[in-house]
């Protein structure tokens, strides 16, 4: 028997312990070198590990178990054959397939290729399988697009579309309530009940909750507000966005604007572009503005780099293009790490005010929140303005509050008068 021993890779160079989320292949199976056999989640993302060769799958670790990074996850017997590795798996399905005139063919024949072909077929990504939740959806109705047929997070928007498209029974209002949530989770609780529910936090939220503690304890943050009328950028946009769109064939977004703004205002203030490392307070002559993106298993924060030199389609391509991969869990170690700042906007889901916690290792993060339209005095007269509070959270360590203050309002005055970051005055 030759037994090769399958163990958690390294990473990255911050993480030290992943969890094994789910088993693409089952305990037994045959696997072929670099298919998939399982996925697991660090602190920043979730990934595949493929066999390192071909041969019989045995596992060690369990769904749902913290491994170190080197710790043994399987092991693989090369001694197996195809033919014989295939056949505790799928013997069950063989059997049934061999029989040349089966009563229900179509109930013989569909469990058949996901037996041949992988453990894969018909299970959803973790993104997928929360849409699926959600939506009330059971995967087996939902045929998979990729690898191997596993249901992936478009496969999963596409069901909810699907759904969401068919005509409903024109029964009871309940019924179009309750396929807003799966019925498990959205059942309505009974009069006084006293349930409860437990479920292990995923090593992404623990991370996240980790950090933010760590932030807290850490660091001197403070915080610092104004307000910006968004009048100009507003016109702006709506003066020159079908120009730009065809230009560029992207739309121009708010974000871009206020990243080139603090872009600009960090390289003029150093000091909140830095960061603290030990004794000594590192500065950076380049501005990488990290995004924070609300996805299924949590908020990330990949960025941007070199924002102070690229153009504002530039940004808007890469946020876009960040985003994408951020939902859909395709995020690189690489495309998570660094950043010098970061910007996060609290407004698309409502929120009129908030203290953003500082991202460490960084010494700042500015909160956009929700425009509202609110009675303002221009030039000694009460006029209705479009108007944002804007947040600015700092080390109070390493940035002095005149600093902080004095950021701000140049971010407000850059924001209010986009021609002067259009023309780089």
């Amino acid at each position: 028997m030759s037994i090769v021993e399958v163990r958690v890779p390294n990473v990255g160079e911050s993480v030290t312990e992943v969890t094994l989320s789910q088993w693409l292949k089952p305990d037994g199976a045959y696997v072929r070198q670099d298919e998939p056999i399982c996925e697991f989640e660090s602190d920043k993302a979730t990934l595949e590990l493929p066999a390192e060769a071909s041969g019989k799958l045995i596992h060690v670790a369990k769904e749902g178990d913290d491994l170190e990074i080197g710790a043994l996850i399987a092991k693989i017997d090369t001694s197996v054959a195809a033919d014989e590795g295939d056949a505790p798996a799928s013997a069950p399905a063989t059997d049934e397939a061999k029989q040349p005139a089966a009563p229900q063919p179509e109930a013989a024949a569909a469990p058949a290729p996901s037996a041949e072909k992988s453990y894969a077929a018909g299970h959803p990504s973790p993104a997928a399988a929360k849409i699926l939740r959600e939506a009330g959806i059971e995967p087996a109705q939902v045929k998979g697009t990729g690898k191997d047929g596993r249901i992936t997070k478009e496969d999963a928007l596409k069901a909810v579309e699907a759904q969401q498209a068919a005509p409903r029974p024109a029964a009871a209002p309940a019924a179009e309530e309750a396929t807003d949530a799966p019925a498990p989770a959205t059942a309505p609780a009974r009069p006084f009940s006293r349930n409860e529910r437990r479920k292990k936090m995923s090593r992404m939220r623990r991370t996240i909750a980790a950090r933010l503690v760590s932030a807290k304890n850490q660091t001197a943050m403070l915080t610092t507000f104004n307000e910006i009328d968004m009048t100009g950028v507003i016109e702006l946009r709506k003066k020159y966005q079908e120009q730009f769109v065809k230009k560029y064939g992207i739309k121009l977004g708010f974000m871009s604007i206020f990243a080139k703004a603090c872009a600009k205002a960090l390289m003029e203030m150093p000091d909140v572009n830095a960061f603290i490392e030990g004794n000594e307070i590192v500065y950076h002559d380049y501005v990488d503005i990290s995004i924070a993106i609300a996805t299924p298993n949590g908020l990330v924060v990949p960025p941007v780099r070199n924002v102070e030199s690229l153009h504002f389609a530039d940004i808007e391509r890469k946020i876009k293009e960040l985003a994408d991969k951020a939902r859909s869990g395709k995020l690189t170690i690489e495309e998570m790490q660094g950043g010098t700042f970061t910007i996060t906007n609290g407004g698309i889901f409502g929120s009129l005010m908030s203290t953003p916690i500082l991202n460490e290792p960084q010494s700042a993060i500015l909160g956009m929140h929700a425009i509202k339209e609110r009675p303002v005095v221009v030039d000694g007269q009460i006029v209705v303005r479009p108007m944002m509070y804007v947040a600015l959270s700092y080390d109070h360590r390493i940035i002095d509050g005149a600093t902080s203050v004095t950021f701000l309002v140049r971010v407000k005055e850059l924001v209010e008068d986009p021609t002067k970051l259009l023309l780089d005055i």
